[in-house]
């Protein structure tokens, strides 16, 4: 099947195209029908094993021996691998541990892990059951932490005693002492994991050591639960108010994610496939766990850095020593390295032959990054677009369907089962290459998000501003040609004496310049004109003179864009203020440049760098 037959058979027959998808899975009761258009849910009558189809149906296939799990952890100089059979074994008696200590099906379950295999082994080990897990950031702070805890009400937490940071170690027992201290709810069982960086004392009558409770447990097999029963809870970053846990379905999830491995990202049993993310965000979710293993791929779990552990360099050697087919990283991650090795010095140390892409998302991969990478790797490199409401890529240059036309600044196409528009803000439909809100028709394919925890008021929100669409709540565009266009989020279109203007395209016009690692533009409060850009630049750090690079930035933005859109300023900082997932916390920089206060969200990397840019801008205005 090539690209344009699938978009439209998933137009044209929807109920036949996701059943045939289905047919890939183990399914202890096949669904009659694909969707129950009244309740908007997938696979309504089909009853699932998520765990079964992810470790033990490979090994019950013959590929037991098969490397079914890496992990490398060049903080800690520890790695370890894990075959299918292995896995099987450490699921089982991880599952048989939360039995132990009085999981149910439908009960939920907090992990609050560093990236390790045993976090990996618990996501599972829910799924065997039948429990709801929601993994919760590693080092969260506390005060965030017990919001998820007391919105989910979990019966037990898995922890570990620490977390492991270049150059520090986050201890993990006391935020989440703080956490439970906080609570309103109390969780029955701290199920603990002891690593040698750094031992936690253990509460009396609570906690339980992980190790001593894994040995003693016997292990239990898979439970057959609903299509429709949730398999996790997902927290969106950047909460600061009452957090939005987003509830994935079983079934759905199931097929959407063995599609997509297939049919976007072009990878199969016994292939290698690599997300360098985090198991606390859906990326990690997605595709460092679920969509790997139920493609009977081996994946690999990574507890490092794209820089400093220890060099810009250790991507590429992972790809070489691991024989990597497919790596899937965010844009910032490119950035780093390409700050700290330029010239790519380290790409030509390694052997990359068994790469075919590298995919892209997270952040809108400006083409200037884009074009680098591709030119020193000669491959595909591919950007994708979705969201944790939707759970796999929705936007995508489907490289398993033999896509090949990749449109710099496009997120590419539509993934078939995806249905998009772009509206102004009066609900009409915009003529090809006009900027709007970017919005996706329900009903939502099979994958994304069916509902929020204990939340069904703000779940509606996502769908009142425009009926029969769901808002992403992101600017983009759709050319001629059907590539879609990421700008940047709605609230990131400023008004410039009346004229709507996406910083997105301001930030590839900056970022184009030789001496530019990575920008963002911003909407600066101006008393004649509305809004100003305002342009933050992370340079090269054998840049040249920034009197002269600012007027050619200045420049370039009025003659490519036009001059209302010149920048009002240009600031040159060390770096830019990010969530842990990479996503650039454009809504601090406005602040801090329009005055408002400041509030940093537990979600930022790093909360030095806004400190250091609050305290630049301050010092200048001060002069």
């Amino acid at each position: 099947m090539n690209y344009q037959a699938a978009i439209e058979q998933a137009r044209r027959d929807p109920e036949g195209f996701w059943l045939e998808a289905a047919r890939s899975l183990d399914w202890a009761a096949f669904p009659a029908r694909a969707h129950d258009r009244d309740d908007d849910l997938w696979f309504p009558d089909g009853s699932i094993n998520l765990c079964h189809n992810a470790v033990d149906r490979h090994v019950a296939e013959g590929r037991g021996h098969q490397q079914a799990l890496i992990y490398e952890s060049p903080i800690s100089g520890r790695a370890a691998t894990f075959t299918y059979r292995e896995l099987l074994t450490r699921v089982a008696k991880t599952a048989g541990m939360l039995a132990g200590a009085g999981v149910k099906r439908g009960d939920r379950v907090v992990i609050y892990m560093p990236m390790v295999p045993e976090a990996v082994f618990a996501m599972l080990a829910c799924a065997r059951i039948g429990a709801v897990h929601s993994v919760v950031f590693g080092g969260f702070a506390a005060p965030e932490l017990a919001k998820r805890i007391d919105d989910c009400q979990p019966v037990c937490v898995l922890t570990a005693s620490c977390g492991l940071e270049p150059g520090r170690t986050i201890a993990y027992k006391p935020l989440l002492d703080s956490a439970i201290g906080q609570c309103r709810h109390k969780p029955d069982t701290v199920i603990l994991l002891q690593r040698k960086e750094l031992r936690a004392e253990l509460t009396p009558n609570r906690d339980i050591d992980w190790q001593a409770a894994h040995d003693a447990a016997d292990p239990v097999d898979c439970v057959p639960v609903k299509s429709t029963d949730p398999l996790y809870i997902l927290y969106t970053s950047g909460t600061t108010g009452t957090p939005k846990g987003v509830v994935r379905d079983t079934g759905g999830y199931a097929t959407a994610l063995a599609w997509s491995m297939a049919h976007v990202y072009g990878v199969s049993a016994g292939d290698v496939y690599w997300a360098a993310s985090d198991i606390g965000w859906v990326v990690g979710h997605s595709y460092i766990v679920y969509g790997p293993l139920l493609a009977g791929c081996t994946t690999i779990l990574f507890e490092g850095k794209p820089v400093g552990t220890p060099d810009a360099g250790i991507f590429w050697r992972l790809i070489d020593r691991h024989r990597v087919k497919v790596l899937f990283t965010a844009p910032t991650a490119i950035r780093a390295i390409r700050r700290a090795d330029p010239d790519g010095a380290f790409v030509a140390k390694s052997d990359l032959s068994s790469l075919q892409a590298l995919f892209l998302a997270g952040e809108r991969a400006d083409p200037d990054t884009l074009n680098w990478i591709a030119d020193l790797l000669d491959r595909p490199v591919i950007d994708h677009w979705w969201q944790t409401e939707i759970g796999w890529p929705a936007i995508a240059t489907c490289h398993g369907l033999g896509e090949s036309e990749i449109r710099p600044g496009s997120a590419g196409r539509a993934v078939p089962g995806f249905r998009f528009s772009v509206q102004d803000d009066n609900h009409r439909k915009v003529a090809p290459g006009t900027v709007g809100n970017l919005l996706i028709e329900q009903p939502l394919p099979p994958g994304a998000f069916r509902a929020l925890w204990n939340n069904p008021e703000r779940f509606a929100e996502g769908f009142a501003d425009f009926p029969r669409h769901y808002t992403s709540g992101d600017a983009g565009m759709i050319d001629a040609d059907g590539f879609i266009h990421i700008m940047g989020r709605t609230d990131d279109i400023i008004n410039v004496a009346g004229h709507r203007l996406s910083t997105g395209q301001m930030e590839e016009v900056v970022a184009a310049h030789p001496e530019v690692v990575e920008c963002a533009v911003v909407g600066a409060a101006d008393a004649l004109k509305g809004e100003m850009a305002v342009a933050f630049v992370v340079p090269r750090r054998d840049g040249g003179n920034p009197d002269l690079v600012r007027k050619e930035l200045i420049a370039s933005v009025r003659e490519t864009i036009g001059p209302i859109a010149s920048p009002r300023s240009v600031w040159f900082v060390d770096g830019l203020p990010k969530t842990r997932s990479g996503k650039i916390l454009r809504n601090l920089l406005r602040s801090i440049v329009n005055g408002e206060e400041i509030v940093v969200p537990q979600t930022i990397e790093d909360p030095s760098v806004i400190e250091a840019i609050a305290a630049q801008l301050a010092e200048t205005a001060a002069d």
